[in-house]
């Protein structure tokens, strides 16, 4: 029997405003669901109850009296353990926050209250979020639900396993290489990677890199522009915020796909490492959905420098965050930190430069290539989801991985473009796990990307084989 925590966070608000479903009920469902499955799945960790109870009560007063609400009121969302969040515990999945509560939320999440959400936890992310397994030494690994065996992905991997299993309607994530895009793949669920400063985010280390972005994640496409009306907005501590509209993202415009020009790429043309089974399960998507298109051809963006771009920058990235760390807290830092640090120490200005360079003419070519399609479909992951047991794959369709990014190749480059990317489910792998594909929109194209987005789902949701059931709850509590 569905419960109220079951229910998407559109109709969860659809049935608050008719006041047939209360706030407090659903919250209640939520920390029920919790307690049964968080567990053994290990999600969520830190929970904020009785800040919580009281404002679902505030909550269900305001939508018996019919006052005036924001988008997201009644809503339990949970936080990644990345984010200052007031009077809730804060770790960024580190030894040298174990015990950090901060007493001040940072912007996105004052927005997302001031738009009526109940933060109602903080879910689990690698160390300061480098890494696509969700593992660290305060809280240890979450597990995929469809197969707690395996990894839901990461780095937003604690809110896509939270959030596959009912324990919340909406989450928020981050991205870099595709923390958003990776666990939503692996967890059947959907990610989304805004345009760079439309989250506006005031604490942002390096200026004027777009690498790093906040987002939503939900159970669907609509879902996602939901919490988008909470997340959107401008900030003039980032320098890459503007003004922005968040509750133009409350309604989606229909969009009709029968008129999209797509274009779609397997690989990069042979620049991403891919698994032959997830290349065979996108072929057996594409040959699906592509005749829904008004196009829908097969092209290769030129990526040939994105592997090394990427890498080199995101090397400048970690020194940049990690200097005073290292320093100072080398003995509690992850091996994964520090490499990744050290290998920024190794490169020269030189390096930096051409890289720098390099990003810029890949962008160019990028919108050279965007200027007559509408949208670009890839695979979710390059790999299916690997055993926690086992680590992250050493090879990925016969080609070693230099470093554990090679296999992210899919999903980084496309964090180079700065164009906005949402991962949504489209079936299954060859192994049964959930698998999906990403979406890239035009840059600045946020809503007509989420539009098309939730169009295309709407139609694989109705296609068997590409339809996609929820993990079984029976074999997370027992």
């Amino acid at each position: 029997m569905t419960q109220p925590c079951d229910v998407s966070a559109c109709e969860a608000r659809r049935l608050m405003k008719a006041r047939e479903l209360s706030p407090v009920e659903l919250l209640e469902s939520c920390l029920e669901r919790i307690a049964a499955v968080n567990g053994r799945v290990n999600a969520i960790t830190a929970l904020d109850t009785d800040r919580a109870r009281a404002e679902a009560a505030v909550a269900e007063k305001a939508f018996r009296a019919g006052e005036a609400v924001g988008p997201l009121a009644g809503l339990p969302v949970g936080i990644k353990d990345l984010n200052a969040t007031a009077g809730l515990r804060t770790t960024y999945g580190s030894l040298i926050h174990e015990h950090n509560v901060p007493e001040h939320d940072e912007a996105l999440v004052a927005r997302l209250r001031q738009a009526g959400a109940i933060i109602l936890a903080k879910t689990n992310t690698p160390e300061f979020g480098a890494g696509s397994n969700t593992t660290n030494r305060v809280f240890g690994p979450t597990r995929n639900p469809y197969d707690p065996e395996r990894t839901p992905g990461g780095s937003s991997g604690g809110s896509a396993a939270a959030l596959a299993t009912g324990m919340l309607p909406l989450a928020h994530g981050s991205d870099t290489g595709g923390s958003l895009r990776n666990p939503a793949t692996w967890c059947g669920v959907v990610g989304f990677r805004p345009t760079p400063g439309l989250v506006a985010r005031e604490a942002r280390t390096l200026n004027y890199t777009h690498f790093s972005v906040q987002g939503p994640m939900g159970r669907s496409v609509a879902d996602v522009s939901l919490m988008m009306t909470g997340l959107a907005g401008d900030d003039s501590r980032d320098p890459l915020a503007g003004p922005c509209d968040p509750d133009a993202f409350i309604d989606l415009p229909d969009a009709d796909i029968s008129k999209l020009r797509v274009a779609w790429s397997t690989d990069f043309g042979g620049i991403a490492p891919l698994d032959d089974d997830i290349r065979a399960s996108f072929g057996t998507v594409m040959d699906e959905i592509g005749p829904w298109f008004g196009s829908c051809d097969a092209r290769d963006p030129d990526f040939r420098a994105a592997r090394d771009i990427f890498w080199t920058l995101r090397c400048v990235y970690y020194v940049a965050n990690h200097e005073d760390r290292v320093a100072k807290h080398r003995d509690l830092l992850a091996p994964n930190i520090i490499s990744n640090y050290e290998a920024g120490l190794s490169m020269t200005l030189p390096d930096v430069a051409r890289a720098e360079r390099a990003w810029a003419g890949l962008y160019k070519a990028f919108e050279t290539f965007f200027e007559d399609i509408d949208l670009l479909i890839v695979p979710g992951n390059a790999v299916a989801p690997f055993k926690v047991a086992d680590g992250i794959p050493k090879s990925v369709g016969g080609r070693v991985m230099e470093n554990y990014l090679d296999a992210s190749l899919v999903r980084s480059a496309l964090t180079l473009t700065g164009h906005p990317v949402i991962a949504i489910p489209a079936g299954t792998d060859a192994l049964g796990m959930p698998f999906g594909v990403q979406i890239v929109g035009k840059r600045r194209g946020d809503l007509d990307l989420l539009a098309a987005a939730h169009a295309l789902e709407t139609r694989i949701r109705k296609t068997p084989g590409l339809n996609l059931a929820p993990p079984e709850l029976g074999a997370l509590t027992a």
